[in-house]
């Protein structure tokens, strides 16, 4: 008996380290595609993580000493992809709402008719589609292991991953850029979740890049060199569904919370749980 459980204990572990060597190694490479949108692009040091490709700069001492944000919608510089305006619309809303939440924890948020010390904008340059076919079979696999209990992840399929690019930069009351970031992710096999949608991956992408670049308006300082935090309560809160901090940020719609949790654990495209911020402009 004994010796049937170090050996379960060894496959376990073996396929936890296969798991994540495809991991490292299995990801959609996405490239930093520089837009129109930044007033400039002088001074961008190249920075990011293991996932992350990232350029960026940021005057540490006025950022720091702002106290107000304003974050102008996100636009999209793509051309014609054949994505849905609709999904497009999910994705862009999806990061000015992730964006507004995360600023919360420092800056005093402010409506678009009103003035900031800072103002935000952010602009997709490039969207890699989801193979919704190959995240449908991820997800048959992967649910078919959970009914299996076999109690071992199972990594999506190493085919059509999709991908999220985008610049963003902060201007102060004057016009000058006060911060600017390009920044590209793809998804990978661990930890994205596979949805049935062309841009599954790039709305759940869409987060990451907010922690990012928010994290640099707020600390004033490269975002990637950084240590672990707690979330606030007041990004939790949001983050299931309540009310943001700030009544700006409502422009944006309120996160799917549970509903979307359990949509995404079951592969459902993000537009079956997030009505994005239609529901609070009508």
């Amino acid at each position: 008996m004994v010796f049937k459980f170090r050996r379960l204990e060894m496959w376990s572990r073996a396929a936890f380290c296969v798991a994540l060597f495809l991991w490292l190694s299995a990801c959609t490479s996405v490239p930093l595609t520089e837009g129109t949108s930044l007033s400039s692009q002088a001074g961008l040091s190249p920075s990011g993580g293991t996932l992350t490709k990232a350029k960026l700069r940021v005057d540490s001492a006025p950022v720091l000493a702002a106290q107000t944000a304003r974050i102008e919608p996100t636009s999209a510089q793509i051309g014609s992809r054949g994505f849905d305006a609709k999904d497009l619309a999910l994705v862009t809303n999806a990061i000015d709402r992730a964006i507004c939440t995360d600023l919360s924890d420092r800056f005093r948020v402010v409506a678009q008719s009103q003035p900031a010390d800072l103002v935000i904008h952010a602009t997709v340059t490039d969207i890699v589609a989801t193979n919704r076919t190959a995240a449908a079979g991820s997800i048959v696999a992967s649910l078919g292991a959970s009914v299996a209990d076999l109690g071992v992840p199972i990594p999506r399929l190493p085919i059509g991953l999709g991908g999220l690019a985008i610049e963003a930069e902060a201007v102060d009351k004057d016009g000058s850029q006060r911060a600017a970031m390009l920044w590209s992710r793809g998804a990978n096999m661990i930890t994205t979740k596979a949805r049935v949608s062309a841009v599954g991956d790039a709305y759940s992408l869409s987060s990451a890049f907010a922690a990012d670049f928010s994290r640099m308006l707020i600390k004033g300082n490269d975002p990637f060199n950084r240590t672990l935090a707690i979330p606030s309560m007041q990004k939790l809160r949001a983050s299931l569904g309540g009310n943001p901090k700030y009544d700006a940020c409502r422009a944006f719609g309120t996160a799917p919370g549970i509903p979307g949790i359990v949509a995404a654990r079951f592969g459902l495209p993000p537009s079956w749980t997030d009505k994005g911020a239609a529901a609070f402009r009508k």
